[in-house]
């Protein structure tokens, strides 16, 4: 069986390990990233710009590496594709982690809308301390 072209976009995303040429045409300009509370820099960011800046921009000087490994893709026939795997990260403070996550995106005409996350937050914050 074949991907659904909407399992196929956002199987993309992270084969490119988010590349900025692969980000810019596959999210929605008005595309909303919704990162579970607790996690470190939580909440829900409007426009890939904003995720990039205000999450990544934020969330990156705080790793040595940080990394989703996706370990299994779902998708219904609405739009959406559930993402089950780990985030792999190595802090500046000397410590490594490896932290579930499921996220749910949504996929419309050829574009991804949002992405809401689940992980295991209290892994990652444990990590961070020195």
């Amino acid at each position: 069986m074949s991907d659904s072209p909407s399992l196929a976009l956002i199987r993309r995303v992270y084969e490119s390990r988010m590349a900025p040429e692969v980000t810019k045409e596959v999210m929605a300009a008005d595309f909303v990233w919704d990162i579970t509370p607790g996690f470190p820099n939580s909440g829900v960011y409007h426009g890939w710009d904003s995720v990039a800046t205000d999450f990544f921009g934020r969330t990156m000087p705080n790793y040595e590496s940080f990394g989703a490994v996706p370990e299994e893709f779902y998708a219904d026939d609405e739009g959406h594709v559930f993402v089950y795997g780990h985030y792999h990260a190595e802090t500046k403070t000397g410590n490594t982690a490896d932290v579930r996550f499921l996220h749910l995106w949504t996929v419309r005409d050829g574009q991804a809308v949002r992405m809401r996350q689940i992980a295991d937050s209290h892994v990652l914050q444990e990590a961070l301390k020195g």
